[in-house]
This record gives structure tokens, C-alpha cells and sequence, in this order.
């Protein structure tokens, strides 16, 4: 099996700004698209010009603001890791409130602290269905069963088999 791991700090910060910038072009200029055509006026040539204006102009907002979201992750995802000294889901779920409270900065401390529970709880609901899905290591347990049959020690011929 193929163990795929993580790009260290500094350069995990420009693949997750990277991924999340690809991930918002994609979903937003799909569901830009979809809005544009059903917005414009009646006429197949008018809806796929609705369509296409609509991806041109909001697609590259909302795929900037998922690299903004993505960049502000990935950067209190490494500090925190700095600061803990380990990786586990705490430090995702961590990075998630703080992503989401320094985003609604504007908004005041209510918006603030309201951001940070939904960024908190959605991340751990993703890091819940990791857990879930990540098949648990296997230990073999040092035993009669796992060792192979010539190296099991003789039978005593005064034993009797059976009941």
C-alpha cells in the first residue's frame, strides 16, 4: 500500500492556498453556471451568454475566497503544530475556529465567537468521518496462533488428546 503524507509547514501552506483557490474555481464556476443560465432570459443563446458571463465575473471571487480560507488554515494548522509538538485532529478542529473567527473579524465579538463554533464543528465533523473511514492499524499479537507449526515445541507423548 502506498503511504501518501503531507508536504512539511512552509510548503503546505502554498498546496492548501492552491487546492482550496482549484476547488473554489471548479464548484463556483459549476454552480455560477447553473445560476446564469437560469437567470437569463428565455432563449438558448441567451442563457449560455448568462452563463458564461456569470462564471467570468463571480467564479475568480469565490475561488479567491476559498484560497483566503484555505491559506488562513493551513497557517494556524502549522502553528499550532509548532506550538503542540504533535498532529492530531485537535489541531485541525483548532485551526477551523480560528479560521473561522478571524474571518468575521468585521463582524464583532459575537460574529466572532458564532464563526468560530461553526468553523470548530465543521471541522470536527470532517475530522470525525477521517477517523471513521481510516481503517485502524493491525498489531499482530505475539501468540500460539501467529507462530508457525515446526517451531511449536514437540507434544509430550504421556499428554493425552481429547476430553
Amino acid at each position: 500500500m502506498e503511504e501518501h503524507s503531507r508536504e512539511p509547514c512552509p510548503w503546505k501552506l502554498v498546496e492548501d492556498c492552491g487546492g482550496a483557490f482549484t476547488m473554489g474555481a471548479i464548484g463556483g464556476g459549476v454552480f455560477q453556471a447553473i445560476k446564469g443560465f437560469r437567470n437569463a432570459p428565455v432563449g438558448v443563446r441567451h442563457r449560455l451568454k448568462g452563463s458564461v458571463s456569470a462564471v467570468r465575473i463571480r467564479a475568480p471571487q469565490i475561488a479567491g475566497s476559498f484560497a483566503v480560507w484555505g491559506g488562513l488554515y493551513s497557517t494556524f494548522d502549522c502553528g499550532m503544530l509548532r506550538l503542540r509538538g504533535k498532529e492530531d485532529p485537535w489541531n485541525s478542529i483548532t485551526s477551523g475556529a480560528m479560521t473561522g473567527a478571524v474571518l468575521a473579524a468585521r463582524s464583532g465579538p459575537y460574529g466572532m465567537v458564532g464563526s468560530a463554533m461553526v468553523g470548530g464543528i465543521l471541522l470536527a465533523l470532517i475530522e470525525g468521518i477521517v477517523v471513521l473511514l481510516t481503517p485502524a492499524p493491525q498489531f499482530q499479537s505475539p501468540g500460539p496462533f501467529t507462530e508457525e507449526p515446526s517451531q511449536l515445541p514437540p507434544k509430550d507423548a504421556s499428554q493425552k488428546s481429547g476430553w
